[in-house]
């Protein structure tokens, strides 16, 4: 569960995740490990069983699963210093479109061939050998090699980076793993080896009625017929073991459309497969990536081409994944059908290099690979036509024009994500969209922080990769209202439910900066490049601006200091197509008065760079807690601006709009035209009115309360 480390640097990134392990990693106690941990900060004792390692003076954390902690230098490697390095030692290295590529030096250099099995990326350092499946941090790499170094040595065991010893607890959660795995592979049969009839209704229930057994049988896919789901085997390492599954179930909906749902052994954060790569040759130099193995079927069936799956789809492409595809020289991106992907591709094209990819653009003509093939459209014409990754920097409309209709025929999707909990919000800001700069605002008190954590958590849990930069609270207490807000009841009060939120509550793609107080900018700007590098962050809240202010140059103008810290997040959403939303207190105001935009604190570039203003206004009052009402006052987008009522539910920490109907009687006042004209003659009636009404109830008999009879 919730785990604390008192770093004595900046640990910058933290995912809402058990602490877990990929490989097996024990010391052996080899003489050149003295001279690493020469090198290395020792730990405290009290964390030798959390799988922390704590190295060059405690400035980073290092953790095996990449999904669980995210490693950042203090300062952030850059290509430049790798190669300068690497020519300093006089190793030699190949340039590839993602990584550098060296000889392993965890192989005996007679078994090596002169081949470059060992991968350094070029954005993080993060090495993989894909001949011992030894990975590490660029500051591991290096310690390695000043071990070679003094001890003259050609290379090293893998040993040694193969980690410390597993805890009880996470060992057998990898055991029960891969005992699952065993189960679900041997309890499954081969969809070749079904009877015609049952096969025949499992190809209609999935769609794949086009797919030939002879593809299935070449791709090791099975049935599991206990939920009538089809397995997609994960084989990897240097013997190509089978490592886990993926289990994909049907769904038919009300309009004849099929809902798939996918579950994978081990967890998703640890299924780093590329489905369909033991097929691949050494010799292929193109290949297409899809977004679902059901798509890759197709495109191998139709073309003939190499093809492989992502794991997660066109939601991430984890880093440790690229070394695998470093040998193809053409990348053709092929994700899905709609908006979304299509996003995805272009994102995941600078990951792989821009000059080796192209993408197929979704259209009426251009469906999935699986729709595609069921339609009896021609797929290798389809690739043949994608269009280039990497652009210049004037175009014509005509490069414009597909894109410009994409906008108009999918008006829904390129609107954004919806909110499933606020649905005013849909209403008037349509959705949420990458690449915008959100500015929020609201008095000090009215629940700025709630507010906006319940807005990500929407979006989070339809699978909006979240990352949290809360520096104004701590962590621990933010994932608290944020658990509050996900589970929709006072777990305090519930602790027996605890397990079963937070279980669920770890499988959100939600991930927080370890900052707190006073930071630097470029500190804060680093590490959320690095998560959209490493987790594909589609958002990211920062709360709030004040925060990175104090840490500038005091001789400077602090309104200039902030121009500056907003135009470099606004740089930062339009490069990575990211949404960022930053939280800005107002100015001092009266309380009886309205914010407004001009109430955002320091200059106009606020309100100017911002896609989106939403601003949290509050009626106090002295008797009750004051009424809530959220105003949007710019939206880029489309223009409608608007305003709508919020109650606060203390229950849950949540917001809600008032339930419609009831709606509260305004008090009309009416001018008379002189001392004894219409106006008179109006209250007069009213009155009139008001008496017969009264009368009326007088006389209809009622049974009169307790409570009534104590008033009376």
């Amino acid at each position: 569960m919730w785990r604390n480390l008192l770093l004595r640097g900046t640990t910058c990134l933290l995912q809402v995740a058990a602490p877990r392990f990929l490989h097996q990693r024990p010391f052996p106690p080899f003489s050149c490990v003295r001279l690493l941990t020469q090198r290395l900060l020792h730990r405290p004792p009290q964390f030798l069983d959390k799988g922390y390692f704590l190295a060059h003076s405690g400035t980073r954390a290092y953790k095996n699963d990449a999904k669980s902690a995210l490693e950042i230098p203090t300062t952030p490697v850059t290509i430049t210093d790798i190669k300068q390095y690497l020519r300093s030692k006089e190793i030699p290295f190949h340039d590839g479109h993602s990584c550098l590529h060296i000889q392993s030096i965890f192989i005996n250099p007679s078994d090596r061939k002169d081949s470059y099995c060992l991968f350094i990326d070029k954005t993080t350092g993060q090495f993989l050998c894909k001949d011992t499946m030894v990975e590490g941090s660029w500051e591991d790499i290096q310690d390695c090699l000043e071990v070679m170094q003094k001890q003259e040595q050609d290379f090293l065991s893998p040993h040694v980076l193969l980690g410390y010893s597993e805890s009880m607890e996470e060992q057998e959660e990898r055991e029960s793993e891969l005992r699952e795995v065993q189960r679900i592979w041997s309890s499954s049969v081969p969809l070749t080896d079904v009877p015609e009839e049952e096969a025949l209704l499992v190809k209609t229930m999935f769609q794949i009625s086009k797919v030939s057994n002879a593809t299935l049988k070449k791709f090791g896919v099975r049935l599991f017929k206990p939920t009538k789901s089809l397995v997609f085997p994960w084989f990897g390492g240097p013997d190509s073991s089978l490592k886990g599954v993926k289990l994909l179930s049907a769904q038919s909906t009300d309009n004849n459309k099929v809902i798939y749902k996918e579950a994978t052994v081990p967890k998703c954060n640890s299924f780093h497969s590329l489905f369909g790569l033991p097929l691949v040759g050494r010799m292929d130099a193109e290949v297409v990536l899809t977004g679902s193995e059901l798509d890759t079927l197709a495109v191998s069936q139709a073309t003939g081409l190499p093809s492989v799956a992502l794991p997660r789809g066109a939601s991430c492409l984890p880093p440790i994944l690229l070394p695998y595809l470093e040998q193809f020289k053409r990348v053709t991106l092929w994700l899905g059908d709609d908006i979304r992907s299509w996003e995805a591709s272009k994102i995941f094209s600078r990951k792989l290099g821009l000059r080796r990819c192209s993408l197929v653009r979704p259209g009426e003509y251009r469906p999935c690979p699986m729709e595609a093939l069921a339609q009896g459209k021609n797929l290798g014409q389809i690739i043949k036509s994608s269009i280039p990754a990497a652009h210049k920097s004037i175009v014509s409309f005509k490069q414009l024009r597909e894109d410009v209709y994409g906008e108009l025929s999918n008006t829904e999707q390129v609107a954004g994500v919806k909110w499933a909990r606020f649905p005013e919000l849909n209403r008037i800001l349509k959705g949420h969209r990458k690449g915008e700069l959100t500015v929020f605002t609201g008095p000090t008190g009215s629940g700025k922080t709630t507010f906006i954590s319940e807005v990500a958590l929407d979006l989070c849990m339809q699978g909006v990769n979240t990352l949290w930069g809360s520096f104004e609270i701590n962590n621990v207490r933010l994932a608290k209202v944020m658990l509050t807000q996900f589970a929709m009841q006072r777990l305090e009060n519930n602790l027996e439910q605890y397990d079963f939120w937070a279980d669920k509550f770890e499988e959100l793609p939600l991930y927080f900066m370890t900052f707190h107080g006073q930071q630097n900018i470029k500190a804060v700007l680093d590490t959320m490049q690095h998560s959209v590098y490493l987790y594909d962050i589609n958002h990211v809240i920062i709360d709030n601006l004040q925060f990175m202010m104090g840490q500038e140059n005091l001789a400077v103008d602090k309104f200039a200091v902030q121009d500056h810290i907003i135009g470099a997040f606004r740089k930062f959403a339009t490069n990575s197509s990211c949404h960022v939303t930053l939280v800005i207190h107002p100015r001092k105001e009266e309380d009886d008065r309205d914010l407004q935009t001009a109430s955002i604190f320091g200059s106009a570039k606020a309100s100017q760079e911002a896609d989106n203003v939403l601003i949290l206004q509050e009626k106090k009052l002295a008797t009750c807690p004051g009424r809530r009402s959220l105003q949007i006052t710019k939206n880029r987008f489309d223009g409608d601006v608007g305003i709508f009522p919020l109650d606060f539910l203390k229950s849950s920490l949540t917001f809600e709009a008032p339930i419609q109907g009831k709606h509260k009687l305004r008090k009309v006042a009416f001018k008379p035209e002189n001392e004894g004209g219409e106006g008179m003659k109006v209250e007069g009636k009213k009155v009139e009115v008001k008496k017969e009404k009264v009368a009326k109830i007088a006389k209809a008999p009622r049974t009169v309360t307790g409570k009534e009879s104590v008033q009376k």
